[in-house]
């Protein structure tokens, strides 16, 4: 059945009822027309965004998504006609919006002469998403042939980064009867005219709209193998994450989540990145927004805001419309993903999101669960982490939606609901250590605490494109750093200095590993990034001094002439001294090394 094409946001809305009950950011409505559950509505004189979330006879429950200060009951309820939706379609990329996708840009420019909103978004303001501009179509399809749902009409210049593929609306086939030529087209011309099996004729334009809490459909869902590369070593090597995977990023306070997001947005490989601010604080936020369009894509040299979409609700703007956030967020990547695009959303965080869910329960008087959360806190995480996803597109091509959500357990406690429920609904988990980040080793990520299920997935590649041997050197550095953790509760009884050289050894190999290849700094120019040949080569050189120390020591060696051979903090520092386009220097540091070392072998007797 065809979907009818909602009403455009600048149409006068339908008189609905009036206001009857106002609390925060929940009020009641005695209703006159048929509402749907999920119905955007305006409420008030104000016209102050909502959604329908109960209705009861003639009783509509509604969830405001902006201030309700001086809301009064008897004000009007104005109906849409649609749920909340999005508005899809060239020019999303680059631009910041809040919660319910209203461009902050815009209604700043809008505002800007108001003395009394001042630097906050007025109350009732509305513009559209998309900017008001002619684009450059040019076709692909052609007239007469046959056209699938999902299928690419045509091509639109987003970005220098971005082609937008405007695809045949999910919901229609058949034969397009007109097509637009390669010119300058405006968001609502007519860019061809598609006849379908009934012989109905359907226009199709550059503007879509879709509902954010319906998932877009696909044909086939697909198993993750190729890695989120993110330039991170205890990423990529220890915790990798699979393209349409998702991760959760749990921390307490202080330890780094925001920074490793950021990184992770500049860094990883995706094709298209969604950040979503979703309830921090208004001055992380506010850098956020400020140092995104100075970052440069180390990847194009290009802005990366060519390849990017901002979302932006802090804590200081209304609870509601945090809960919405994360569900405009996801429908925006899925739109990119059924072009074919690897998309990778940055949720910070979703225990904000879910604190908004709890202030909503609470103004609906419904029981609550563990902490005070509504009892369908798990059913709402799992519905959002299962729109992540590898998959095969209406028009069997390939796309991805890779998920990291960032989790804010109080005091760090990752026992908590939000955390408890995001592990089951995750892959991943890149747990934060309050530990690393006092000792100032970041990424803060706790190599023991965390996992991933995506390691056997992503092995094939790392094995066929970068190196044969990488699970293998993988593993055996796994092994060295469990050692290592078994062996710090006896240094804290007796100390290093009593230990045997073999033990003293896989201390000084752990440290080896843990700070000059687990550790990584954001901020330097050289070691921010580490692509995966120099990941492998880098491990590879310490994995081959532990083995080779080690042997040596069984045979005779002291630990004093291997020091004497080795300069560990010049080995320490090479994730900064070499580039990624200088590995032979790596090469040639193993060969120099290895047969340094094998000098010191005692002669075999015969």
């Amino acid at each position: 059945m065809t979907r009818k094409t909602p009403p455009p946001t600048n149409s006068r809305p339908a008189n609905a009822g009036h206001l009857i009950w106002i609390s925060g950011p929940v009020a009641r409505a005695r209703v006159t027309t048929p509402l749907g559950l999920l119905e955007q509505v305006w409420a008030g004189e104000a016209r102050l965004t909502g959604e329908v979330i109960a209705l009861e006879h003639d009783q509509a429950t509604i969830q405001i998504y902006e201030e309700t200060s001086g809301l009064r009951p008897g004000e009007p309820l104005f109906a849409s006609g649609r749920p909340l939706s999005v508005m899809l379609g060239p020019g999303l990329i680059g631009q910041t919006f809040d919660g319910i996708q209203r461009p902050l840009a815009v209604i700043r420019d809008q505002h800007s002469l108001d003395t009394f909103s001042g630097i906050f978004i007025k109350r009732g303001s509305e513009a559209e998403a998309l900017p008001s501009r002619r684009w450059h179509w040019r076709p692909e399809a052609t007239i007469g042939s046959v056209v699938t749902a999902g299928a690419v009409l045509g091509v639109i210049p987003e970005t220098p980064l971005v082609t937008h593929r405007l695809l045949v609306p999910s919901n229609l086939a058949g034969t397009p009867e007109t097509l637009a030529a390669e010119g300058e087209y405006g968001l609502e011309e007519a860019i061809a005219v598609i006849r379908d099996a009934a012989g109905e004729r359907h226009q199709v334009t550059m503007v879509r709209h879709w509902p954010v809490r319906l998932a877009r459909p696909i044909r086939e869902r697909l198993e993750p193998t190729e890695p989120l590369l993110t330039g991170q070593r205890v990423l990529d090597t220890f915790l990798p994450l699979a393209k349409g995977g998702a991760a959760a990023l749990p921390g307490p306070f202080g330890a780094g989540k925001t920074v490793l997001q950021h990184t992770l947005a500049k860094w990883s490989d995706a094709d298209v990145i969604v950040y979503v601010g979703c309830g921090e604080r208004g001055n992380e936020m506010a850098q956020v927004l400020k140092e995104f369009p100075e970052l440069i894509d180390p990847r194009s040299g290009h802005p990366l805001m060519e390849r990017t979409i901002l979302i932006a609700n802090t804590s200081n703007m209304p609870v509601a419309a945090r809960e919405a956030s994360i569900y405009t967020g996801i429908t925006l990547a899925e739109y990119y993903r059924d072009q074919g695009y690897h998309v990778a959303l940055m949720a910070d965080s979703t225990s904000r999101w879910a604190e908004a869910l709890r202030e909503i329960a609470g103004r609906l008087e419904e029981m609550p669960a563990e902490e005070g959360y509504p009892a369908y806190l798990p059913s709402r995480l799992a519905a959002f982490y299962e729109r992540s996803g590898r998959v095969r597109t209406l028009a069997t091509g390939e796309g991805s939606v890779t998920i990291i959500g960032a989790v804010s357990p109080p005091g760090g406690d990752f026992t908590e609901p939000v955390t408890q429920h995001t592990q089951r609904f995750t892959r991943a988990l890149w747990a934060l250590d309050r530990a690393l980040a006092s000792a100032r080793h970041y990424p803060a990520i706790n190599w023991q605490t965390g996992y991933s299920f995506y390691l056997q997935a992503v092995t094939s590649w790392w094995r066929s494109e970068v190196s044969e041997d990488w699970a293998a050197l993988r593993s055996q550095a796994a092994e060295l750093l469990e050692e290592d953790t078994r062996l710090e509760q006896l240094v804290r009884l007796v100390g290093s200095e009593a230990l045997p050289d073999r033990q003293r050894w896989v201390l000084e190999a752990a440290r080896l590993v843990k700070e000059g290849y687990l550790q990584q700094s954001a901020l330097h120019p050289v070691d921010a990034y580490c692509n995966p040949a120099k990941q492998v080569k880098l491990l590879r050189l310490f994995v081959t001094i532990y083995q080779l120390g080690r042997e040596l020591i069984a045979s005779g060696v002291t630990l004093v002439a291997i020091h004497q051979v080795l300069d560990i903090p010049g080995l320490v520092r090479l994730k900064e001294t070499v580039a990624n386009d200088r590995l032979q220097q790596l090469d040639d540091i193993l060969t120099s090394l290895s047969d340094r070392l094998q000098a010191l072998r005692p002669p075999v007797n015969r």
